[in-house]
């Protein structure tokens, strides 16, 4: 790696995904994806809302998974 690449990446902080307790409504898992991708928490829980019904229930058994895996 060059000496630029490592300058580039040394101010970063890590990333890393956690649930978000403090913001939780159920388990912290919207807060937590909302908080690591920079999104409304709002727009994140619709969207789980949405992909649950549409989903025939899918998108909850993922939801339950992270919360179980996460933290």
């Amino acid at each position: 790696m060059s000496q630029l690449d490592e300058n580039r990446h040394a101010g970063q902080p890590a990333r890393r995904f956690h649930l978000d307790k403090s913001r939780a409504a159920l388990g912290g898992v919207c807060s937590g994806i909302a908080q690591y991708a920079g999104w409304d928490v709002t727009l994140v829980r619709l969207g789980f809302v949405l992909g649950t019904l549409l989903g025939f229930g899918s998108l909850f058994l993922v939801y339950l998974i992270i919360w179980v895996i996460a933290d």
